[in-house]
């Protein structure tokens, strides 16, 4: 087998592949046989078919069977020889595929990069800690409460905190707009749905009201036409409701699951389940920063075919996260690649690196930091132990949580050579998502 390969661009390949034409022949004419042993035809008795029918029924089946195998066999026998690690399936085609002629194809795939990981002491890391504090508990409880609220009809002004109903339709130079258009909303004052000023200038119309409120878009307005354009927006009020806020007592703790019914308990759970989301936040946006500079310090090229499969991933979350797991099944294609390539080409450049990571530093996941992430799981369930037991008692369940350890053990290894600062913020903040690049796709324009 003669083999030879070309760099044509990047990281792709070209593999140019010769077989032998005996090695084809033997393997056809051994099939050929194969089946006449077992073919049954017309005219002739089981197993006495001759050579020659058989090949001229089904030789360009057999043939075609066999360089489908020998196309496997060979690529595979190629790149070892060569030493390549192809990302994704290589494309084929046939050059040459004659009878008694050597057979010849051309492999056209791409490679993983190779890495080299650059100082990681360049890098500059501002770790955030917070804690939760007696009023972020009191807004949380608050928020529970406005959350399982009930509204009834009143015959007065509407004020900060009431619901209202409306009609609505929004102008822009004289014109409506597309989105700008509701009937029958309904919208809490001071909750922060709409635009600025809108529902400012809601406090204090009643039922049957007409009002219009001319406001501006901001300029980070997520639809490009209406960034920071004025607008007139002409509103029906249709009815005036007050907010009714549910008791602390034993009905409102149940729906939380909480069985002992008094206040101090349920504080307690709020607050274990704050602290919980207050170091999961922590922890991720430590981990994404890290990783960020990971990539930023380590320009690479990244294979085609990895990114499409990434982007592909990001497709199907998307499509499950607002489509909801039990809605019909829906093509991924219907969300533009655009919308997912930066953010896959990332995940793969970070999962490259990653591995670059454990491997230059020999890193193995550590078994008593993989039993105490596989215990906080189990603790947000009723019977924890279950929870371990079917952790450890699945091999692929547990070794997702020992990637997740993995990914934590780099994150250490990374921090302990980068500049870190710290900065003490407050619980709200360290909530908030980290600020992201904007995107180049155009959301929904909905006022």
């Amino acid at each position: 087998m003669q083999v030879s390969v070309e760099t044509t661009s990047g990281l792709e390949r070209q593999l140019t592949v010769t077989v032998p034409a005996e090695r084809i022949d033997q393997d056809v004419n051994t099939r050929v046989q194969q089946t006449a042993r077992t073919a049954r035809l017309d005219g002739f008795r089981p197993g006495k078919v001759p050579v020659k029918v058989i090949k001229k029924k089904y030789g360009a089946g057999i043939r075609a069977e066999v360089l489908e195998q020998v196309v496997q066999q060979s690529f595979y026998e190629a790149v070892q020889q060569e030493e390549l690690m192809p990302a994704g399936t290589p494309g084929i085609e046939l050059k040459t595929d004659k009878e008694g002629e050597d057979f010849q194809f051309v492999a056209t795939f791409e490679v993983y990069p190779s890495v080299e990981l650059a100082d990681y002491s360049a890098a500059e890391i501002t770790k955030q800690s917070a804690e939760v504090t007696d009023a972020d508990l009191e807004k949380m409880i608050d928020t529970l409460r406005k959350q399982q609220a009930t509204f009834s009809t009143v015959d007065r002004a509407a004020a900060d905190g009431d619901r209202v109903k409306i009609d609505f339709e929004g102008f822009i130079d004289g014109e409506a707009f597309d989105g700008g258009k509701g009937e029958g909303m309904e919208l809490v004052l001071g909750s922060g749905t709409m635009i600025p000023g809108f529902e400012d200038g809601l406090q204090g119309a009643e039922a049957g009201a007409e009002v219009e409120l001319n406001v501006t878009f901001p300029d980070d307005y997520q639809a490009e036409n209406l960034k920071g354009k004025p607008a007139l927006f002409k509103v029906t009020v249709q009815t005036v409701e007050t907010q009714e806020l549910p008791e602390l007592n034993e009905e409102f703790f149940a729906k939380f699951g909480i069985t002992e019914n008094t206040v101090e308990a349920f504080q307690v759970e709020v607050r274990k389940n704050m602290d919980r989301e207050l170091t999961q936040s922590l922890k991720m946006k430590l981990k994404d920063q890290v990783f960020s500079q990971l990539v930023a310090l380590n320009g690479m090229d990244v294979p085609a075919a990895l990114v499409d499969g990434e982007i592909d991933n990001l497709r199907r979350q998307a499509i499950q996260q607002f489509a909801g797991p039990n809605a019909p099944e829906m093509d991924i294609n219907m969300l533009p690649k655009e919308m997912f390539e930066e953010q896959a080409k990332k995940r793969v450049s970070v999962g490259l690196l990653v591995q670059e990571v454990i491997s230059a530093n020999s890193i193995a996941a550590d078994d008593d930091r993989v039993r105490a992430m596989v215990e906080e799981m189990a603790g947000t369930y009723q019977e924890p132990q279950q929870v371990i037991d079917y952790y450890y008692g699945n091999e692929e369940t547990l070794n997702q949580v020992k990637n997740l350890v993995l990914e934590d053990q780099v994150v250490d290894q990374l921090l302990a050579s980068a500049k870190v600062t710290e900065e003490n913020v407050s619980y709200e903040d360290a909530l908030k998502p980290a600020p992201q690049p904007e995107a180049d796709v155009e959301e929904g324009e909905d006022a």
